[in-house]
């Protein structure tokens, strides 16, 4: 899984610049494109064989603790996202509202308490991010 998240990046730069010459649509861009293709299968099958000669199976403890410690890692993971996901939501959303909150209020400033209602609303999404990290990181 670590491999994914650090090829992952790498494939997208590839594919924004791939993107960037393709547009320009001449002979020698199509050569460079098929060559960056070619070193990415290349790539591809040397992580595959990597990974498929791992040797024989070991049943031991510390086999058991780095499968352990795999899975605690999946679920802190996934409770970073969750969070970082539930925050960048609510600060579009906050940010959305609280501008139309002030625009109301400087018409008709009585508003004050349902535009409140309405921004600590959009503010929600962060805490149920957090509850979702909090149930995650308990599983852990």
């Amino acid at each position: 899984m670590t491999t994914w998240l650090i090829a992952l990046p790498i494939l997208v730069a590839v594919f924004a610049a791939t993107r960037l010459l393709l547009r320009r649509r001449s002979r020698a861009v199509l050569r460079s494109v098929l060559a960056v293709d070619g070193v990415l299968f290349a790539g591809a099958l040397a992580l595959l064989l990597v990974a498929l000669d791992g040797g024989p199976a070991q049943a031991d403890a510390t086999v058991a603790a780095a499968q352990s410690s795999g899975s605690n890692s999946a679920a802190l993971i996934g409770a970073a996202i969750a969070v970082a996901g539930a925050s960048i939501g609510a600060a579009i959303a906050v940010a959305y509202t609280g501008a139309a909150a002030l625009a109301a209020l400087s018409e008709r400033p009585e508003l004050f308490g349902r535009a409140m209602v309405i921004v600590g609303l959009a503010e929600g999404i962060a805490i149920y991010g957090l509850v979702v990290a909090i149930i995650l990181i308990g599983k852990a």
